[in-house]
Formats: structure tokens, C-alpha cells, sequence
């Protein structure tokens, strides 16, 4: 780092200190700025073309700039309006005419299978380009959406790089079945979530990690029906469309170099008890239940002579670098874009890695005036070095957490302590150091993602387009664990010598579009329409095997295990058969309409049930173009619009609907067994949606608002329906009970001021109530975690949300016996989980993220602050480090002091008595407001001045640096109140069960173009 930053210092300072050529004696030049009608344009940037001196236009348009002589070149940029180069002349005066940029007023975006021009749009679409997601140091593409777009939540469960990651778009739709929104690259629908095999603790990897999000010039988040019912059964949950990044047609080749290189820290650290605190508690805990805490071993003096801060011992300051080559360029024929990406990321936690090589091509070729045809291809080769985490009881941060200060990593020779040696705390303190270093848990991917079409344009009107993609992804998983370790040394069923597993998984996905698009004017009329169909299979092919008992702990492959007992293979084949159609509608660019259908086919269903028809209407109305409405330089344009349209969800396993059989052994011999029941009308879930919305444009643009109300209602959830146990089975797959969402969504942006001096603003504000509205029967249904005295942490219940929080009301603590006191429910007098009770949830109020980006001359800032409130989130890690004393084999949390000692105290804190399982029983003393307020990521970014760049034949020349997760504001004790343990959970979300939190990067970087 040291150097890095010595290199940039020393280059800034050699071109600040270059000679520069003498400036020929100055003048003044005045003039006025207009539009083609003659009308004056206020706030005009006026400058000198390589320099940082400029002005802007008054209120009537003038302006006055001193120049430096007659080979200046002036420069007029205004929102909305094209750029103007005018070349400094011997005369004083030099008056300008800027047009409106047609470009702007015409931009397109991807809509789905077509374009339409941004300003004409009649879905709710939310648009985040490249420029929005250039300052984030993120891992993956789905990361970069966090914040940025009304009605979409993007949760990083946990701060391990290349960790999974949750994205809901307009909250949650399903129970059972996938709530993530369907992800298309250039047009090809990828794989997303998980791709190993196993998950660490409720925590996954991401597939999308795989991909780099340097390539992406823009996202696209399509929301409502008329937007998505494109795509039809998988479109429920929203699509999210990713553009990358592809050359210009007649664009000079053009080379860019980004380097980046920083520091990752924890962003925050429990406070826990040292071991002379926590041995002074330990003792109470003893005393209190009756017992003589001497004759425990626990010896104040003795036991706390040791002191190991556990968390700093498996924790570092970790290095991110990165680096990105692009090339771009083009002439009439050919375009292409190609790039080469490194990015190396280490974990916080000792031994975690993720890194990622990727490189892009995408090339555009005109055969002929007719025929077109191109490619997008992209390779990526990702290596991730994990480490258990969480709930497991041999994690390596939830063990930091929990582990007793009086043990130590270390022996007097400096060797890691394991199983066996004398100091070794065994269940639960295995030690954590080991557990992080010593094993291995490498997961190795490889993706391709590649694409070709064709494209031949018959006529004006008419043009068809053909495209063949694979989504290719290769997981190979190779983990051992050897003596020294809590699995490997310590667990009588693995025998002592050594556990390992390999896992491998192929998932191929074959994909087919072919379409046709008419478009055809006939006067103020234009009509769009396209049709296509669009063939999928994927492919999933898994393997693992298992082996134990090994010679030595330098022996680690499954080749050198004495014993290998178990293993499994796997294949399966799904596929959909589609057919859709769009037509749209405009009158004048004033009225709007649309129709949308797909029909698809899927395997995954009922022979019934097998096919499904989503259709969508919508309309839209530009007031701005009525006649009667006034004419001013307020109000550029105000459009309301509407849609309604059904959307599906198929999200599920395979081959579900079938009546299945499965292997087993009876009495020593091997047979069949039925494993699961038929349903031949097992079909999707179907999600009827309804959205109005209103678009205002104001000041020429400078203020841009979209509002956007939604009604979404989920039936035929795919669920397991519970059946007669007489059957022989518990349940057979259904589609049974509703859910429904209700939203209002609002997006901002502005440009506060336009000069020399420029500073804009977004905002995005996102409401969403999920409702439960009916289940299979009135029962609920528990989910999450196992909870003393409650039954479970989490239920879902109707008239309830998802992430509802199940438990006891905890009324207080006792002043007189220091006893918890309860609310008895049901009025029996005594406590049990039959007075458990709905306790709070975890769905937020609202969320969303505000954006300031502000300029001067050459520098550059850019603030995200990130915020979600009135969601609880279900501190569970305080059932262990805030425990009463039910077990004293955990390390606890400082609130831990402010325990109830004598009769008369008052606190929320019960007494601490050995064995007293009562006071710890699960409540909402466990859940705390998760609201908060993040900074997210602050960037300051410096282009160094032309005059400069030019020495070295660059076009550009950009040093910044950049922040991320710098401060946060919440009320929340725990370590971070944005984690969620169970990653992607859709009813047990928002727990903190010894979560790692995000981390906090401190970045620098460099970015050459030439």
C-alpha cells in the first residue's frame, strides 16, 4: 500500500510541476446563450477546453469569461441540450445556440425482448447504469443494486467475501418456492444463489460473484406486470435485465487501465466480558444455584489468569486489489468491447479468500445493410477459501464469539492447541484459531456464459432475430479436516484421524430465443409488436464422496482415507417451452397502451396443469401534450400510467408433481420405496399484479419524479400440503394459500445546481406490507430455530407477514427473586409454549438509499447513505452471551453485568443461576429494533487537468479513493443490523445467530484511459 501510494504521489507531483507553455496575453468575451427558439437558458456551463476556468449564463442567458487568447476553444453544456464546442475569435461577442439533445429526449432502454425510449415507459422499471455503480467496491452484480432502486432490497447476509446475498423486488411472494427475481445477462437467464454444495452455517456462496461488475453498463429492474409478464412463469419475483458493456460503431479504439488496492476491517466488534469479569459472574451463577464454584475449578486468581481476546485472534486487516483491462473500439462494419479482470479479496477471518480472474468479448458485425450478427462471451475462473461460520458449533467467528477468554490458541511452543492436549476446551470452545487455519474448504467454479445471434432486417418495418446461449458453471468442492480440528480430532463418530469430502456440480442451461419485431407509423399512430418463442433446459449433474480414518494429517485427499463410506451421484433435466408476444401503442407521444402474453410450458409440473398463460395490459397518458394543458418552464412532462397482469413462479425441485420412487435396505437387503405422492395438477404459482403510477419532469429536467402504487396478490402457493399420516406420507406438494404485497414507491433525482460547481441528488423510498392471507388450514406453521420454552424462533401464520418472530412476552424481571416474569396467555398459571405469541417482525417500514454526487472543476464526490426502518431483527446470539446462567460455557456480552444481584434491583437483565433454564426461556428480550442508517460508500475522485494527460498520450487520467460502510447509526447491540443468518430465508430472516458483520474498505485507485 505504502508503495502504491508513494507511485501515485510522485506522478502527481512530476505533472504538476512540468513546465507548461505561456498563456498569450488575456481578454473578455461576453455573449448570450439561447435554445433554437430564441428563449434564454439560464445556468449555462461555460469553459476553457483543457482547463478547469469556466462560468455559467445569468438568468437572461449571458455570460462574461476571460480567455487567454484566439486559439481557446468554449465549451456550452446544459441538461437536455447538446454539448457545443465554439472556437474563440478576434471578436468580443460570441452568441450561441444550443439544441435540445435528442439522444436524451430519445434514450432507449431494454425492456425485455425490445426497446422502448425511456420517456414513453408505461411499466415500473427502474434503470441503475454504470456511472451509478462505479465508485462500489463490490464482489458481485447483485450487490451493486443495494440502495439504488425504489422497491428493491438488497440484504448482504454476512461480511464474507463472495458471500450470499439476498434481493427481494417488492417483498416477498412465495413460502416455499424461490422469492429471488429471475437475473438476465444479454439476454440469457443465469444461475443465481448458491452454487455449492454446501452451506456453512446458513451461509452460502453466490453465483453471481462469478461475474464481474466492471463489464455491466446498466440494470434494468423490471417491477410490475406490464414489464415482466414477458416473461411469464418465472417473472413473479421481478427480473433484473443486465446490459454489458459493448462497443461503439465508428468509435476510435480506446484502452482503459483500473487499478484498486485497499484495507478491509470488521466494522464493528462485540463488546464481551474480559476473564476476570466473566469469572466473577461464572461464580454468582454457581453460588446461586446452591453450589461451591471452587470446587468447579473456577478460581478467581487462577482460572482468570489467562485473558484472550478470541475475536482478534481469528480476525486480521485484510487486502482487496483489483485490476481491469478494457479494450473498446469500432469502425462501420465492427464493434467490440473485451475485457481482463483480477480481483483478490481476503476475509476478515483467518484463512478466507475470494478470488476471481474473468475476462469479457463481445463483438458486433454488419455483413450488409440487412444482416448483423454478434456475440457476447464471457469466462471467469473463481477460487473461494471458506471457513465455517455461524451456527456451527466449530465456526470460526460464532466460537471467537462464545469462547471462554481463560483458554488460549497457543502452547508454550507456539503450536495450535487440539483435541487431546490437556488444554484444550473441547465441546463447545473448540479453538477457534485451529478451526480457521487448519482446515481446508476450497471451492473452485468455473463459469461461461456465452451467446451468438443474428439479425436480419427485411425492411424498415420489419426485422427477425435469432439467439443460441449456454450458461455453463463447473463447482468442484474439496474439504478436509484433520485431527487437530473439532470434526476431525474430536468427534467419536469421525474416529479421530482426519475427515474429508469432495463434491463436484455441473449446471448447464441451453437456451433458444427467436423473435420478430413489426414497427410502422402511420401519422401521429405508431404501433411496435414483437413475437417470439424461447426453448430452455438446464442440466444438473452432482457428485460427492466422503472418507475417514487417515494415516496422517499430511495425507488429504479422499485417495489416503482408510475408510470411505458414503457417496452419492445425481442427475436432472428440466426444461420450458415458451411463446410470447408485445404490441404497443402511440398516439402522439400522448396516449399509451400495451399488451403482453407468454405462454409456457414447464417440465416441472402436473401433466393438468403443465402449460400457463400470463398476460398484462397497460396505458399511459401524457398530460404535458394536451392542448389545454399550459405551456411553461416549470412542468416538462407528466405522464400517469397503469397495468394489471398476472406473473408466475416455478421456482421449485424437479419432477415434484411425480409419484417417485426411491432405493432402501429392509432387514439387510436393498429395495425400492415409494418416496414421494403424485400430483398431476401441480402447476405454478400465479401472482396477480396491479400498478398505477405518475412520471413528473421539472425545470428543463432538473427534477424527476416517478410515485408508483402496487397490489400484488400470490394464490396456488406451492406448498406442501399436509396429508393423513395413514397414507404413509406426511404431505404430497400442492398449491395452496395466498400472500399478498402492498407497496407505494417513490424515486427522486435532481440536479441542484449545474455549473461549475454541479451537485445532484437521488432518492429512493420504498413501503411494502406482506400479508399471510390463508394457508392450507388455520394452523400455523413454525419455522427457524428451535427455541427453549417457545417451541421456535419464527411461524408463519395468516393475517400475519412473513418473518413474523414467534415467542414469549417477557414482562420484566422480578425486583424481589430476580426471576423473569412472563405473560401467561392462556391463564393456567403456569409457563409453557402454549403461551408463546406472535413477539414482532422482521419487514421493515420502509427502505431505501440517497445518493449525492457533487463536482468542482476536476474533483469529484459521491455519497451513499443507505436506510431501512421500523424492522426488528432477533438478537440471537444473547440466548448464548446474555444467558442467565444456564450454562456457563459461553463468554457474554457487557449488559451481562447489569444482571439482577440483590432483592430491590430493578433491571432487564434476570438473576444469573446455574442450570436455570427459565430465565433464558426464548422472548422478545431477545428482539431489538433493527432500524438504521448507513453510510455506505463515500468516493472523492480527482481528473487531472488535460493539459497534463496529454504529456502522456492519455485521453483521461483519474485517481480516487473510496469508502465503504464508514458509519453506521442504529440502536441495535448486536454486531451488525443488517446480517441475517439464514441466508435468503424467506421465514426465518432477519436473526442474528453469531453472524459476521459487513466490513468496513478503505480503497484507493487509478484509472487511465488512452
Amino acid at each position: 500500500m505504502k508503495h502504491l501510494l508513494l507511485l501515485v504521489f510522485s506522478g502527481l507531483t512530476l505533472l504538476l510541476v512540468a513546465p507548461t507553455s505561456s498563456q498569450a496575453q488575456s481578454r473578455v468575451i461576453t455573449g448570450q446563450v439561447t435554445d433554437i427558439d430564441n428563449f434564454s437558458l439560464p445556468g449555462v456551463n461555460i469553459y476553457i477546453k483543457g482547463t478547469t476556468t469556466g462560468t455559467i449564463t445569468d438568468i437572461e442567458g449571458n455570460y462574461r469569461l476571460e480567455v487567454g487568447g484566439n486559439n481557446d476553444v468554449l465549451v456550452f453544456s446544459y441538461i437536455g441540450y447538446l454539448t457545443k464546442e465554439m472556437p474563440v475569435t478576434a471578436a468580443a461577442t460570441i452568441d450561441v445556440k444550443l439544441e435540445e439533445d435528442a439522444r436524451q429526449l430519445n434514450e432507449v432502454i431494454v425492456t425485455g425482448y425490445s426497446y422502448v425510449k425511456k420517456r414513453d415507459i408505461i411499466g415500473a422499471i427502474a434503470s441503475v447504469s454504470a456511472e451509478d455503480i462505479k465508485n462500489l467496491p463490490v464482489v458481485s452484480l447483485d450487490q451493486a443494486l443495494q440502495g439504488k432502486a425504489a422497491g428493491v432490497q438488497v440484504t448482504q447476509s454476512s461480511g464474507t467475501p463472495g458471500g450470499g446475498i439476498t434481493v427481494r423486488v417488492r417483498g416477498n411472494t412465495s413460502i416455499s418456492a424461490s422469492n429471488r427475481p429471475l437475473f438476465i445477462i444479454d439476454g440469457v437467464p443465469v444461475e443465481d444463489g448458491a452454487l455449492a454444495l454446501r452451506s456453512f452455517g446458513g451461509q452460502n456462496d453466490n453465483a453471481l460473484s462469478t461475474l464481474n461488475p466492471n463489464d455491466i453498463e446498466s440494470f434494468q429492474v423490471l417491477k410490475d406486470a406490464s414489464a415482466k409478464a414477458i416473461y411469464g412463469s418465472r417473472a413473479a419475483n421481478g427480473v433484473v435485465l443486465i446490459t454489458t458493456k459493448r462497443g461503439s460503431k465508428g468509435a476510435k479504439t480506446s484502452v482503459t487501465f483500473d487499478v484498486q488496492r485497499g484495507v478491509i476491517d470488521l466494522t464493528n466488534k462485540l463488546d464481551l466480558l474480559s476473564s476476570e469479569e466473566l469469572v466473577t459472574l461464572q461464580r454468582e451463577a454457581i453460588t446461586n444455584a446452591g453450589q461451591n464454584p471452587d470446587e468447579s475449578g473456577i478460581i478467581k486468581g487462577v482460572t482468570d489468569a489467562v485473558n484472550t481476546d478470541w475475536i482478534d485472534q481469528v480476525t486480521r486487516q485484510a487486502i482487496m486489489e483489483q485490476y481491469q483491462m478494457s479494450i473498446s473500439g469500432g469502425d462501420e462494419q465492427t464493434s467490440f468491447y473485451s475485457s481482463f479482470n483480477y480481483r483478490g479479496e481476503e476475509g476478515v477471518i483467518l484463512n478466507n479468500q475470494f478470488l476471481r480472474f474473468a475476462g469479457t468479448l463481445n463483438i458486433d458485425h454488419k455483413v450488409t445493410d440487412k444482416l448483423k450478427f454478434g456475440n457476447n462471451l464471457t469466462i471467469s475462473k473463481t477460487r473461494n477459501d471458506r471457513i465455517k461460520g455461524d451456527n456451527f458449533l466449530d465456526g470460526v467467528y460464532s466460537g471467537a464469539v462464545k469462547s471462554l477468554p481463560y483458554y488460549f490458541p497457543f502452547d508454550e511452543k507456539g503450536n495450535i492447541i487440539g483435541p487431546g492436549n490437556s488444554n484444550y476446551a473441547g465441546f463447545p470452545n473448540f479453538n477457534p484459531v485451529g478451526q480457521a487455519v487448519l482446515p481446508r474448504f476450497q471451492t473452485n467454479t468455473l463459469k461461461v456464459l456465452v451467446g451468438v445471434f443474428s439479425e436480419y432486417q427485411f425492411n424498415e418495418h420489419f426485422r427477425a432475430r435469432a439467439k443460441f446461449s449456454v450458461d455453463y458453471n463447473d463447482v468442484a468442492e474439496d474439504q478436509f479436516e484433520p485431527s487437530s480440528t473439532a470434526i476431525g480430532g474430536f468427534l467419536a463418530s469421525v474416529g479421530g484421524l482426519g475427515y474429508g469430502v469432495n463434491s463436484t456440480g455441473t449446471y448447464v442451461t441451453y437456451i433458444n430465443t427467436n423473435t420478430v419485431t413489426y414497427n410502422q407509423t402511420f401519422g401521429d399512430h405508431v404501433i411496435n409488436a414483437t413475437a417470439g418463442t424461447e426453448f430452455l433446459q438446464r442440466t444438473e449433474t452432482s457428485n460427492f464422496v466422503q472418507g475417514r480414518l487417515f494415516p496422517s494429517d499430511d495425507f488429504t485427499y479422499i485417495t489416503s482415507a482408510g475408510i470411505v463410506d458414503a457417496g452419492s451421484s445425481d442427475k436432472v433435466n428440466s426444461g420450458l417451452n415458451s411463446y410470447f408476444a408485445e404490441a404497443r401503442y402511440d398516439y402522439k407521444e400522448k396516449y399509451f397502451a400495451s399488451v403482453t402474453t407468454r405462454y409456457d410450458g414447464s417440465s416441472r409440473f402436473g401433466t393438468n396443469n403443465r402449460f400457463g398463460l400470463f398476460p398484462s395490459v397497460s396505458a399511459g397518458y401524457r398530460i404535458t401534450n394536451e392542448a389545454f394543458f399550459p405551456k411553461n418552464t416549470i412542468v416538462d412532462d407528466l405522464k400517469v400510467r397503469g397495468s394489471y397482469g398476472f406473473t408466475g413462479n416455478e421456482r421449485i425441485g424437479d419432477f415434484a408433481f411425480l409419484g417417485t420412487f426411491a432405493s432402501t435396505t429392509y432387514n439387510g437387503v436393498t429395495g425400492t420405496a415409494p418416496a414421494n405422492l403424485e400430483n398431476p395438477d401441480l402447476q405454478w404459482e400465479v401472482t396477480r399484479e396491479a400498478n398505477v403510477g405518475i412520471d413528473l419532469s421539472l425545470f428543463s429536467g432538473r427534477l424527476q419524479t416517478s410515485v408508483d402504487g402496487y397490489s400484488n396478490l400470490t394464490s396456488k402457493l406451492l406448498f406442501s400440503q399436509p396429508i393423513p399420516l395413514t397414507t404413509g406420507f406426511g404431505s404430497i406438494q400442492g398449491n395452496i394459500g395466498e400472500v399478498s404485497n402492498l407497496g407505494v414507491e417513490l424515486s427522486v433525482n435532481s440536479i441542484n445546481f449545474d455549473g461549475d460547481f454541479r451537485w445532484s441528488t437521488n432518492l429512493n423510498i420504498a413501503k411494502n406490507d406482506n400479508l399471510v392471507k390463508s394457508l392450507a388450514d388455520t394452523l400455523p406453521l413454525f419455522r427457524g430455530y428451535t427455541a427453549n420454552g417457545a417451541g421456535n424462533t419464527n411461524i408463519v401464520k395468516p393475517g400475519y407477514p412473513l418473518g413474523t418472530f414467534w415467542g414469549l412476552n417477557f414482562l420484566g424481571v422480578d425486583p424481589a427473586t430476580g426471576d423473569a416474569i412472563y405473560e401467561d396467555i392462556n391463564g393456567d398459571g403456569q409457563i409453557s409454549p402454549d403461551d408463546g405469541q406472535v413477539i414482532g417482525t422482521a419487514q421493515p417500514d420502509f427502505v431505501g438509499g440517497i445518493t449525492n454526487n457533487l463536482s468542482y472543476r476536476g474533483f469529484d464526490l459521491s455519497v451513499f447513505i443507505q436506510f431501512s426502518y421500523g424492522n426488528e431483527l432477533l438478537n440471537f446470539s444473547n440466548s448464548a452471551l446474555l444467558n442467565s446462567g444456564e450454562d456457563i460455557n459461553n463468554n457474554q456480552v457487557r449488559k451481562a453485568l447489569d444482571r439482577w444481584q440483590k432483592p430491590g434491583d430493578i433491571t432487564d437483565v434476570p438473576r444469573y443461576e446455574l442450570g436455570n433454564t427459565q430465565n433464558n426461556w426464548h422472548s422478545n428480550r431477545f428482539l431489538e429494533d433493527g432500524s438504521f442508517l448507513r453510510v455506505k460508500n463515500i468516493s472523492l475522485g480527482y481528473n487531472l487537468p488535460i493539459r497534463y494527460v496529454e504529456k502522456i498520450k492519455a485521453q483521461s487520467i483519474r485517481i480516487y479513493g473510496s469508502a465503504t460502510n464508514v458509519f453506521t447509526w442504529t440502536n441495535y447491540t448486536g454486531n451488525d443490523p443488517e446480517v441475517s443468518t439464514l441466508d435468503g430465508s424467506t421465514t426465518a430472516q432477519g436473526i442474528d445467530f453469531f453472524t459476521l458483520p459487513q466490513v468496513k474498505t478503505m480503497m484507493l485507485g487509478i484509472n487511465v484511459k488512452f
